[in-house]
Formats: structure tokens, C-alpha cells, sequence
């Protein structure tokens, strides 16, 4: 069998006019001989009447304080109201179709509400769709505990859901189809020259979905990298062949040309706060050890993260910046916060063991006049730490120095 999946995302799904895309592009896998699987998001965003954020406003505005159990009863319910629909759309159409909950295909997920981590996939009941000629329409975002507990995986879990399915029935490719047409160098609301990438790694999209890229959920990647699944992403309203996510670093592009870059976009993460705790110099192991562990308890989540015996300095979301200063104001730390700021990351696997791109991205923001505040690298990433004010300014400049709006 040559299976495929096939992810659609709120937009897609969200009106009779979208849901003619969708079905045209199940029907024009079908015609090419494929056995789609096709994984729905709820339909529409917050405001649209069946969108997950609008289900979980009308429990919020009786009581903000429900337990994530029942939230997400609740929330699941957006994705069967979406699935069951597009159903009724391709049995409309003449081929054959059927529902699955997250739950009855098989997404079996540990017990963390809200966020639950898939922990295996027992796709029998879709296969045997599959045997029969039926196209499964699966809800996205939900799974079952082994305890028969209804979960939500998380911001981005439809994707997850995705490429959990794509790994498990072994499939030929999957596809995210979206409201654009793949991956770009950068926010094109942001940089204007932002170019669309024909191809980029499995390591690449991690990166760049982490640090901000919005496209496709880091999860959903990192589960596709297991048996090396290419994901395209693509959009449903064009023709556009869209973005090739792939382990082959040398991949071709559209054109054929393989590709030869060092950096392959931008990204980013705005409305953070810079922490920086002072520590006694005769003890700065120990005192390492009770900041991030105190931080850790309190269940707030550090990024950006440099420690020397002076001194440690990490980011936290702005929201979460005075519970951090209290924690460790009282348990005795000289602590200087700085919010409003902003991490912009150079993303590229091509940088790996190339010396001097931190000089140009400094020279870059030298020429803006943006002061660094922090940096950090890994072998696919550099990343700066600069105040919200400077980052479009930031991005732009960077952009520009990498050649990327060429």
C-alpha cells in the first residue's frame, strides 16, 4: 500500500469554501494512487464557533480555575465536529470515508493533560480501513491514556498527530497543508524579501520551529526524523509544491539545483525577560545547582541559558518574570531583570565548522546599532538576545547580511 498523510490545519478546515480545497486535494491523492490518511484540525480560530479557543473560552468565563481533565474533554471536541464533517463531505463525493476519534486510531499518550506525550501508536483499526479502500479521517491534537482517559497533545498536537500516524503505518510522505506556501527565510511580515525555501532538514525546521518559526510544531519533526519520513509543507488554496523537510542535507530544491547555503533562515521569540543572578563567588557551583533547581519547582520553564562562578543569566517569558525575581530575592540572590526583550536566531546547518559568522552577525547589528544583550550557539544555530524595539530591525539586518533575500 502507498500511504500517505495528510494534515489539515483550523484554516483549511474552516468554511464549506476552504473544506472544497481540502477534499480536492484527498481526491487528487487518490488519483494518483495513493491511500490517504487524513488528520483534521478544529475548524477555524478563537471566534470561529467550533475552534478549540472558543470551546474552552465559553468553560473559562464560568469558572478560569476547571482541572485540565475536563478542559480537555472539552477540547477535543472541536476536531470530531471537523472530521465528521469532512466525512460527510467526501461520502458527498462518492469515496468511501470513515471517522476516528485520536483515541480509536490508535494514539495511545501518557497522563499530562493538556500536554500529553504520545507513547506508541496501534494503527490496526486504520489499516483495516486502508484494506477496504476507505479513507480514515482522524481527529488531530488527542489521544487515550492507558487508564481510558480522553488527552490533548499540546500547541501544534495535530501535526504531532500527524507524523505519529505517517511513522507508524510507515508512510511514503506527509503532508502539512496550511494557509501558506511552505517554509520562508523569515517572517514575511517582518522582511518583505523573505524568500520561500524549496528544501530543508529534519535538524534545520527543529531550529527554526523552536525558535519561533510557527510552519509546522518541532514535535511533529523530531517523530518524523525516526524513519526519516519526508514532511511537505504546503498550502491548500495553490499549487505550490511547497517545502521539502528532509534528513538529506544535500536534497535538490524544485529546480533540480542542490542546494548550497550556510544559513537557511531567521526566527524568532519575542516578550521574553533577561534574568541575571549574582553568585557568591566561593560557592558558585552550589549556588548554580539551587537557582535552576528553584526555578525548576516552581515550574518555570529557563531558556537562553549562561552560567559562569560570577554570575548565571537565563530568559524567562515576561509573564513569569516577577515570580522568578520573587523566588530568588527571597531566597537571598542579587537578581537584575531585564524585560521586553527578544531572542533572534541565525538558523543553518551549513554553519556547522565554518568560522566567523558570529563576527557577521555582529557586524550586522554593529551597523543598526542594536546592542547584544546575550548569546548562545549549537552546532545549526547562533542565537542574540536584543530588546523587542531593535528585533524587526535585528532580523532585517540579518537577513540581509546572510544573503538570504536573494
Amino acid at each position: 500500500m502507498k500511504i500517505i498523510v495528510q494534515k489539515f490545519g483550523g484554516t483549511s478546515v474552516a468554511n464549506e469554501q476552504t473544506r472544497e480545497k481540502v477534499l480536492e486535494k484527498i481526491i487528487g491523492a487518490v488519483r494518483q494512487g495513493y491511500l490517504p490518511v487524513v488528520v483534521v484540525s478544529a475548524m477555524g480560530r478563537r471566534g470561529d464557533p467550533y475552534a478549540t479557543d472558543t470551546l474552552l473560552d465559553l468553560v473559562r468565563k464560568t469558572n478560569p480555575k476547571v482541572p485540565r481533565r475536563e478542559l480537555d474533554l472539552l477540547a477535543v471536541c472541536g476536531e470530531i465536529i471537523s472530521g465528521v464533517v469532512l466525512v460527510a463531505g467526501l461520502l458527498e463525493r462518492g469515496l468511501a470515508a470513515s471517522f476516528l476519534t485520536g483515541w480509536q486510531a490508535g494514539i495511545i499518550t501518557d497522563d499530562h493533560f493538556g500536554d500529553a506525550r504520545i507513547l506508541r501508536v496501534e494503527p490496526k483499526r486504520i489499516r483495516q480501513l486502508l484494506e477496504r479502500n476507505i479513507i480514515p479521517v482522524v481527529a488531530g491534537f488527542q489521544g487515550m491514556t492507558e487508564a481510558g482517559e480522553i488527552t490533548t497533545l499540546g500547541r501544534g498536537g495535530s501535526d504531532t498527530t500527524a507524523s505519529a500516524l505517517g511513522v507508524a503505518l510507515n508512510a511514503e510522505y506527509i503532508d502539512i497543508y496550511t494557509d501558506v506556501d511552505g517554509i520562508m527565510t523569515a517572517d514575511p511580515r517582518i522582511v518583505d524579501k523573505a524568500k520561500l525555501l524549496d528544501v530543508v532538514t529534519f535538524n534545520e525546521i527543529c531550529q527554526l520551529a523552536q525558535e519561533g518559526a510557527k510552519v509546522i510544531h518541532p514535535r511533529a519533526v523530531e517523530i518524523a526524523m525516526q524513519k526519516n519520513i519526508p514532511i511537505w509543507v504546503k498550502n491548500t488554496f495553490s499549487e505550490h509544491p511547497g517545502t521539502l523537510v528532509t534528513g538529506n542535507q544535500e536534497a535538490q530544491g524544485n529546480n533540480g539545483v542542490k542546494r548550497e547555503r550556510m544559513i537557511t533562515g531567521i526566527a524568532h521569540i519575542a516578550g521574553i525577560t533577561q534574568v541575571k543572578v549574582v553568585l557568591a563567588q566561593e560557592n558558585g557551583i552550589t549556588e548554580q545547582y539551587k537557582i535552576f533547581h528553584a526555578m525548576a519547582e516552581a515550574g518555570i520553564s529557563v531558556d537562553f541559558i549562561n552560567a559562569d562562578p560570577q554570575m548565571v543569566a537565563f530568559t524567562v517569558k515576561d509573564d513569569l518574570a516577577e515570580k522568578a525575581y520573587s523566588i530568588l530575592a527571597n531566597l537571598g540572590y542579587q537578581v537584575y531583570l531585564t524585560p521586553g526583550c527578544a531572542k533572534v536566531a541565525v538558523v543553518g546547518a551549513g554553519m556547522t565548522g565554518i568560522p566567523g559568522v558570529m563576527a557577521a552577525i555582529a557586524r550586522a547589528l554593529y551597523r543598526e546599532q542594536i546592542n547584544i544583550l546575550q548569546s548562545a550557539d549549537s552546532y545549526t544555530s547562533i542565537w542574540v538576545l536584543v530588546k523587542n524595539q531593535d528585533m524587526e530591525r535585528a532580523i532585517r539586518a540579518l537577513h540581509t547580511e546572510f544573503y538570504l533575500d536573494q
